[in-house]
């Protein structure tokens, strides 16, 4: 199960994303300041932070530079969730190392594809890096998925939702609901971070086939 950090200091913001994200398997912690975001970071190690920028004490930024100064935590994937989307913000928070950036007001669409597109690129490197041994799971995407399915699967990875991969494929999103109900029964996972998980394999096999 990935876990992930939330710093958010409106309850607001903090109760919907945490909804969303448990909804859909991720195991969630909420800190509601920066200072108790990086303590909750230092007791166990997430595989993404959600950080707001403004909050009283110890702002997003602040946050983030802590991060990057341990070399224990500096790799920890990091999306600021924040309504300052003027140039100069992102162009600050990006420079500073910040992964993403997700602007508020944001659909649950908007969060599940922004956290899981995050963490698929995360785990693509520790899989190049030779982190992972997935051969036994390749082999049974390869086998045991259809060609559209192994599609569908792919672009659930890249955070796409039912109605944009139905627009990519030209095809109705009921007919991807579909094939999402039956990647989650042949995976044995019954939600967007199982799916996720399994994505990453299916990626690593393509490129590995090229």
């Amino acid at each position: 199960m990935y876990s992930i950090v939330i710093v958010e200091d409106d309850p607001s913001y903090c109760s919907m994303m945490e909804l969303i994200l448990k909804m859909e398997g991720f195991d969630v912690r909420i800190a509601p300041d920066g200072h108790s975001g990086l303590v909750l970071v230092s007791e166990k190690r997430p595989d993404l932070i959600l950080c707001d920028i403004m909050m009283p004490g110890m702002d997003g930024h602040s946050v983030l530079e802590a991060m990057k100064g341990d070399n224990t935590l500096d790799d920890i994937p990091f999306i600021f969730v924040t309504g300052l989307w003027e140039r100069e913000h992102v162009r600050s928070g990006m420079s500073a190392g910040a992964d993403d950036y997700l602007p508020k007001p944001f659909s649950a669409d908007e969060l599940l594809s922004a956290v899981t597109g995050r963490i698929r690129r995360h785990e693509m490197i520790k899989v190049h890096s030779g982190k992972s041994a997935i051969h036994k799971e390749q082999s049974f995407l390869k086998h045991k998925l259809t060609r559209r399915e192994r599609e569908v699967l792919l672009m659930v990875g890249q955070g796409g939702t039912s109605k944009g991969i139905a627009e990519r494929l030209g095809v109705s999103q009921k007919t991807i609901e579909v094939h999402r109900a039956n990647l989650m029964k042949k995976l044995g996972v019954t939600n967007v971070a199982g799916l996720t998980r399994w994505a990453v394999k299916a990626e690593q096999m393509s490129s590995d086939s090229e």
